[in-house]
């Protein structure tokens, strides 16, 4: 028993937060590089910006981020020490297509990433590859107004035709949309999304969400007809909601809270919107504009397998006095009491992650991979430069444990896992650098200085020791 030879260890990264050159090799402008650092953060998340340029008041920590741009062959080496077999990266939309509506792609950004493709391979490291990771060309925004658009569904279209015809055999698995919930709780920089004044804003993210689930569909399809061996998966932020009491409004709280986050995979696995979602829509007078095409395309272009980020659970509460502010940037949460938390309030819950698992088994009854699941903390490098990030070990550990705890007890299909951040990267929700989550420490402070030198943290040669053993020595 235990994890299967062929298990998928590795770790993750997305562009925008690691690449940097963002005004390198012919890219545009994307929604994530006007992110600022700092106190308007949220705000611009929260898609209510209405100016999308950059300006001198505030630091844009994507645009260099770790400058991976530069440093690639140096960091995949080091993934390869580590034993990697596959490394999940996300493509740079603006840096194939600079505007989003062009008709022919850019050959710098394509090379760029068949030269990692390529420096993957030279390893034994198998791709997977994210499609769009948040990424949205400025051009879109501004033009078209973004995935409100179905205009967005054509862009989208070439843009992954382009990708599958270039990396046929260099790629294998695929992700549409990252984590493409977010859509609903950081709107613009889960899609890109603006909000006109006086906007029926819960209307406008569900159209912008059936664009995307349809463009998803797309992908699918386009994928399986130029290669059939692509393995085409979506991708979640999970992480189980917990009723804070037995009161049965709470209970039920808990419920439809889940179950907004399993609508978009109920379409993406099933090839139909579920009852409740259409119930929803007519109650709030939502149209998404659905056509027939749309309905044969989601129903006929399911995806291979499901893929998740998991790194924390949370409390549904009817009782707004409970709402402690504790959780992550996607939803407030009632604090568990028997739970520990990190630094920045997101409780550690390895049995969660378990119960994650089998309950995405139990809903759809196909293959399910990992591909985000890390500790954000904040490293001291000592005097003789090591890092000994126990915690991040022992947090892993136990993640670890509860996965094969369902794979070996519960008869979950896992496939793979990547940590996130295998190295030090821009933090999404807050656009730190502090709040790292890597097994390689890059020399680079909130405020974009730094070095930029990796060095290899304890957890390096711990997860190495992991992979080697297929997840039997976890001391």
């Amino acid at each position: 028993m235990g994890f299967p030879k062929d298990f998928l260890w590795g770790g993750a990264t997305a562009a925008n937060q690691c690449e940097g050159g963002y005004q390198e090799g012919g890219r545009g402008l994307a929604n994530v590089d006007i992110i600022p650092h700092g106190k308007d953060r949220f705000f611009a998340m929260s898609g209510h910006m209405t100016n999308l340029e950059t300006d001198n008041e505030h630091f844009y920590p994507a645009m260099e981020a770790i400058d991976m741009y530069h440093h690639y062959k140096e960091d995949i080496a080091l993934f390869a020490e580590m034993g990697f077999k596959t490394y999940r990266l996300s493509i740079a939309w603006s840096r194939i297509f600079p505007k989003g509506d062009e008709t022919e792609p850019n050959e710098e950004g394509l090379k760029f990433y068949e030269d990692m493709f390529k420096e993957c391979q030279k390893y034994g490291i198998e791709p997977l590859v994210t499609i769009t990771h948040f990424d949205c060309p400025i051009h879109l925004i501004k033009t078209y107004g973004g995935w409100k658009n179905r205009k967005l569904i054509k862009f989208y279209k070439r843009l992954v035709t382009v990708l599958f015809t270039r990396y046929k055999g260099l790629v294998k698995y695929w992700l549409t949309f990252n984590e493409i919930n977010v859509i609903l709780h950081l709107p613009f920089m889960g899609a890109g999304l603006v909000f006109e004044e006086g906007e029926d804003e819960t209307a406008a993210k569900y159209l912008s969400i059936h664009h995307e689930l349809v463009a998803s569909a797309w992908a699918t399809k386009i994928a399986h007809e130029i290669d059939p061996e692509n393995k085409v998966g979506c991708m979640l932020a999970a992480g189980y909601k917990y009723p804070f009491t037995c009161k049965p409004e709470d209970v039920f709280a808990s419920y439809e809270a889940n179950r907004e986050n399993y609508f978009f995979i109920d379409v993406q696995s099933k090839g139909e919107y579920p009852r409740f979602a259409l119930k929803f829509f007519e109650r709030e007078n939502i149209d998404i504009h659905m056509t027939e095409e749309d309905k044969i395309i989601l129903k006929e272009n399911t995806v291979d397998f499901i893929s998740f980020s998991y790194y924390s659970t949370s409390c549904v509460s009817t009782d707004p006095k409970d709402l402690s502010g504790t959780g992550n940037a996607l939803m407030a949460s009632a604090k568990n009491p028997y739970l520990k938390a990190s630094e920045w309030g997101w409780q550690i819950d390895p049995l969660g992650l378990r119960m994650t698992l089998n309950t995405l088994y139990d809903r759809y009854q196909k293959p399910l991979f990992i591909v985000e699941n890390g500790l954000g903390a904040k490293d001291v490098v000592e005097a003789d430069g090591s890092i000994n990030d126990d915690y991040r070990i022992d947090y892993l550990r136990e993640h670890i444990k509860a996965m094969k705890e369902a794979i070996d007890l519960d008869g979950v299909e896992l496939i793979g896992y990547t940590t996130w951040g295998c190295i030090d990267l821009v933090s999404a929700s807050t656009g730190e650098m502090s709040k790292r989550y890597g097994f390689i420490y890059v020399d680079r402070d909130d405020a974009g200085n730094g070095t930029g030198a990796r060095s290899k943290k304890k957890s390096f040669d711990w997860y190495k020791q992991v992979i080697a053993s297929n997840g039997e020595n976890l001391d």
